[in-house]
């Protein structure tokens, strides 16, 4: 019962959001946030319908026949969490009212709060319905078009619908903007904003390397037994997790010791352990 008055507190606070970015910013400056949402706010211009209702009664099919094909919490928890974004975006609708700003500066704002929102709801178990159940409908059909395509499929149509809307192709280059800022978002929530560096180096002085880095950076180094394809020469590979900022003083230990080292640099979306993030 805790967990789940838990969840409903973050569904309400991240409808709440959810539904500010929708109607402050994004709804009231001809933008389209893509996917359900979006139809909702250009059925709202155009013939005057409650944006939050139309959002309810749109998702009303959908989640039954994901509830029919896929069942489980995860549906219910999303019908919840749907149902939690329409009341509060009718809320916001009747007593905030709605900001006529720079659209550069609305789309940005507004994608900014729009991925906080989701995000604050999917890291409880849910979302906020719409495209994603039904591109995995679609994807559960027909197995060669991924998720991912199919929600970019289907909020580009969106998009086009807005342009011919508003007649006005600014809005569908804003509505890229909004989304580009609402996945920056979401990506931080989500997958942490605690990115960073991962090197692999193939190096004939393992030894004083990482005792460099230890001393000079107080990081810990894995060695990885490895042998060249071409050569058969035997050697070692370190992988090293590194701040971004701590790349380059990584690099000059390296030369130091071995000019002649291979490195590979990968990005991290998130690193958890010791020295970085806590598993929790």
């Amino acid at each position: 019962m805790k967990k789940h008055l838990k969840d409903l507190l973050w569904y309400t606070v991240g409808s709440i959001i959810y539904a500010i970015a929708v109607t402050i910013f994004i709804s009231a400056n001809e933008i389209s946030p893509g996917g359900l949402t979006g139809i909702a706010t250009l059925l709202n211009y155009t013939l005057h319908v409650p944006t939050g209702l139309t959002i309810l009664v749109l998702n009303i099919p959908i989640l039954i026949l994901g509830y029919i094909k896929f069942g489980g919490k995860f549906i219910i928890s999303t019908a919840v969490a749907t149902t939690m974004v329409s009341f509060a975006i009718t809320f916001v609708e009747e007593v905030v009212p709605a900001v006529k700003v720079d659209k550069i500066l609305a789309s940005i704002f507004g994608g900014c709060l729009l991925g906080l929102g989701i995000s604050l709801i999917m890291l409880h178990g849910a979302t906020t319905g719409g495209v994603d159940i039904v591109a995995k409908l679609i994807n559960k059909r027909f197995r060669h078009f991924t998720v991912g395509k199919i929600i970019l499929i289907l909020d580009a149509a969106v998009i086009l619908l807005a342009v011919i809307v508003y007649k006005n192709i600014e809005s569908a280059l804003y509505s890229v903007v909004t989304m580009f800022a609402s996945a920056r978002v979401m990506d931080s929530m989500l997958y942490g904003g605690d990115r960073g560096k991962v090197i692999y180096t193939i190096t004939s002085k393992p030894d004083e390397i990482c005792k460099s880095v230890s001393q000079e950076l107080s990081r810990g180094i894995t060695l990885f037994d490895v042998t060249g394809g071409y050569t058969g020469e035997k050697r070692k590979m370190l992988m090293c997790s590194l701040r971004p900022f701590e790349v380059s003083l990584f690099y000059s230990l390296v030369e130091k010791y071995d000019p002649k080292a291979f490195i590979i640099v990968t990005e991290a979306g998130e690193i958890i352990g010791e020295g970085f993030k806590k598993l929790n």
